[in-house]
């Protein structure tokens, strides 16, 4: 018996658990988005089959053309990037200059103030909504981009990352950067941005992965196509004359999550460095 325990603690027999372990866990996460791809390329009558199918025996690629046809894809599509290069700007604008102060300046209150940020984690959108609804309703805000991007300039994991990120860089660096005749603003845009990128890249990927996505804001904040984002697009498509057109459906969704399948597997390299650089495992 302890013979085989011993035989099943070597290093070749871990690796191979290991990988096995990896390989369950990849076709966990990765079967949810085959399904849907699976699914788009199916007829009406073959998503309703029990059980179902894995494999469409024909696939068909008209679901997509329908998908466009039932919305306004290019009216929702536009609407999505601008809310997400809106939010992104103005987040930079904010968390680059909040996070190179947490990180070199010490100022009274400056722990009670971090607190507060870190604060922010633990308040979702639901808490907030109705006092938010309620202030751009007063403005006369709402069904425009202002309720869908303001509320969202500052992002309480992005100053904790990147501030995380700034404490990581050596003191000497900055130092140099003082005896070279630089003020903050300089050392802050030309030295500690571009040692930073990975940190930055990855506060843009979450942030946009994560507003892309955002179906609860956008549905409270507006009631007419004007300013909505893909997701409520891909929601109207549910239910079509009582029954819901799941091939269809399915199709749409993909059109949904395909720029966040291609951003993340052209950048995902920056989000795993930016972690390990930041402390975060």
């Amino acid at each position: 018996m302890k013979v085989i325990l011993r035989q099943l603690t070597t290093r070749p027999v871990r690796v191979v658990f290991r990988s096995l372990g990896f390989l369950v866990l990849f076709c966990v996460f990765l079967f949810p988005f085959f399904w849907i791809l699976s699914n788009s390329l199916k007829t009406f009558k073959e998503t309703m089959v029990f059980p179902p199918a894995v494999f469409p025996e024909k696939p068909i690629f008209s679901n997509y053309a329908e998908a466009l046809k039932r919305m306004p894809f290019l009216k929702f599509l536009f609407n999505s990037i601008t809310v997400n290069v809106l939010i992104l700007i103005s987040q930079f604008i904010v968390i680059v200059p909040a996070s190179y102060a947490f990180s070199m300046y010490r100022f009274r209150g400056r722990g009670l103030l971090f607190t507060l940020v870190l604060f922010g984690f633990m308040l979702p959108q639901q808490l907030t909504f109705v006092p938010i609804y309620l202030m751009f309703g007063k403005m006369k805000l709402l069904n425009t981009y202002a309720p869908l991007v303001l509320p969202f300039a500052a992002s309480s994991f992005g100053i904790f990352l990147l501030r995380q990120y700034f404490m990581g860089i050596p003191t000497e660096i900055i130092e140099a950067g003082y005896l070279d005749g630089m003020n903050n603003r300089q050392i802050m845009i030309y030295l500690m941005m571009p040692m930073a990128k990975s940190a930055l890249a990855s506060v843009a990927l979450i942030s946009f992965i994560t507003h892309w996505n955002d179906y609860f804001w956008p549905l409270v904040m507006t009631n007419t196509q004007k300013v909505r984002t893909l997701p409520l697009g891909v929601a109207a498509l549910r239910v079509t004359d009582g029954t819901t057109e799941w091939n269809v459906l399915m199709a749409a969704n993909m059109l949904l999550i395909l720029p966040i399948l291609l951003t993340y597997f052209f950048a995902h390299r920056q989000i795993k460095e930016a972690l390990i650089h930041s402390g975060i495992k």
